[in-house]
């Protein structure tokens, strides 16, 4: 298996060669392209806040481009090419200014179930961010991707095709964002399709509408659909055995085990290697059935996990209480973003084929197979191991 600084060089040779090969073809002043559809909303300088839409230069069905739920089994080099073809155009308006042609514009964009045909022109040539290069000709990829951006002359919208799902919560004034979110879920619309269409201030009751930035507006949507589901799924009967699903992908390795108990409870443990210190470093957050009372430590991450699974429970009609060990390896070495671990987990239970453990102790074990992380490393940060194995002696498994 390569080694890290192995990887490392060639990730920033592959990069270094996209960004010098393709950067005159998308640097243009003048842009033709379909759009997934796609839009960004930035957070810096909030409530007042950049935006606009992500167009590529290819026409046709571009939907992959910006749909996460089609990227599962893809490798780190497709997912970039993915992410740094689609170049922002941006313009600056409050969080409040949704009366704007502009903003109006790309709701139209955004309710479209094709790949609308768009057309940009800039103020200057977009250009990357100034992070992926740095002292010359090195780069820096630790910065998510993205492609070049640029301020906006004027956008047009030269064909659009309203998916009437979209349409119908749009134009229901009188409808609150959580109700429409969980309507259009449940209508087929995928998450990642939500999380733009509250990124675009088009949900919720009329005068309480506002732009919400992009990163706020996917955990926001993770956040109230698993909600939701933990709701729905404390009313079935409890799991009858102990099951571990495992997945990897992307450098990210994730153990979940699900275990009967008739009160809902989850917890995610996220182990990540520290360079400098030479060993991996662990956080954790874990709610009962009283829900989460805190903004958790591990941030988006936490959603994002919490919805696979209760997916998952919620197809299969049962309760359960679900502990998730999340293993970062040092390979991981571009952030992707939380659809990596909200798919990764999807993944993972699509394949209803878990290993079966007799016991809790056997099912810890059985998690932390395969990890570089000792098993009692993980359950020394676990309230989940203190609630649910509280009945285990910790030295047992030494």
């Amino acid at each position: 298996m390569p080694s890290y600084e192995e990887i490392k060089k060639q990730l920033e040779r592959y990069w270094f060669n996209y960004l010098k090969e393709n950067y005159k073809n998308l640097s243009t002043l003048n842009l033709e392209g379909a759009s997934p559809p796609s839009v960004f909303v930035g957070h810096y300088g909030y409530p007042k806040v950049n935006l606009g839409p992500m167009v590529p230069l290819e026409h046709g069905d571009t939907r992959i481009l910006d749909t996460p739920e089609m990227w599962i089994g893809k490798e780190l080099q497709d997912i970039l090419n993915i992410r740094l073809a689609l170049v922002r155009g941006l313009k600056t308006f409050k969080t409040t200014d949704l009366n704007q042609r502009f903003i109006t514009s790309l709701q139209e964009l955004t309710m479209s179930s094709k790949s609308p045909e768009c057309e940009m022109k800039f103020d200057s040539r977009p250009r990357f961010d100034s992070d992926y290069l740095t002292n010359g000709n090195i780069l820096k990829i630790e910065t998510p991707p993205f492609g070049p951006k640029g301020g906006l002359k004027s956008f047009k919208l030269t064909s659009s095709n309203s998916d009437k799902r979209i349409e119908n919560s749009y134009t229901d004034g009188d409808l609150k964002s959580t109700q429409a979110i969980i309507q259009l879920y449940k209508n087929g619309i995928e998450v990642s399709k939500i999380q733009k269409i509250l990124s675009l201030g088009m949900l919720g009751i009329k005068k309480n509408r506002k732009l919400v930035p992009t990163r706020w507006s996917i955990s926001a949507v993770d956040d109230i659909l698993s909600s939701n589901l933990t709701k729905e799924i404390s009313q079935y009967d409890t799991i009858n055995s102990f099951e571990v699903f495992k997945y990897n992908h992307l450098s990210n390795w994730y153990s979940i085990l699900i275990a009967p108990h008739s009160v809902w409870s989850f917890e995610m443990i996220e182990a990540w290697y520290d360079k400098q210190n030479k060993k991996f470093v662990l956080e954790s957050d874990y709610e009962d059935a009283r829900g989460l009372n805190h903004y958790p430590k591990i941030a988006g991450a936490y959603f994002a996990a919490r919805l696979g699974v209760t997916e998952y429970l919620s197809r299969k009609k049962r309760n359960a209480a679900v502990l998730i060990f999340r293993e970062i390896h040092p390979t991981y070495l571009v952030p992707l973003g939380v659809w990596q671990i909200r798919e990764g987990i999807r993944e993972s239970l699509r394949n209803d084929h878990p290993e079966k453990c007799k016991d809790f102790q056997t099912a810890l074990i059985c998690s932390s197979n395969g990890l570089q992380v000792p098993l009692i490393d993980w359950i020394r940060k676990s309230n989940f191991y203190k609630n649910y194995g509280k009945q285990l002696l910790i030295s047992r498994f030494f």
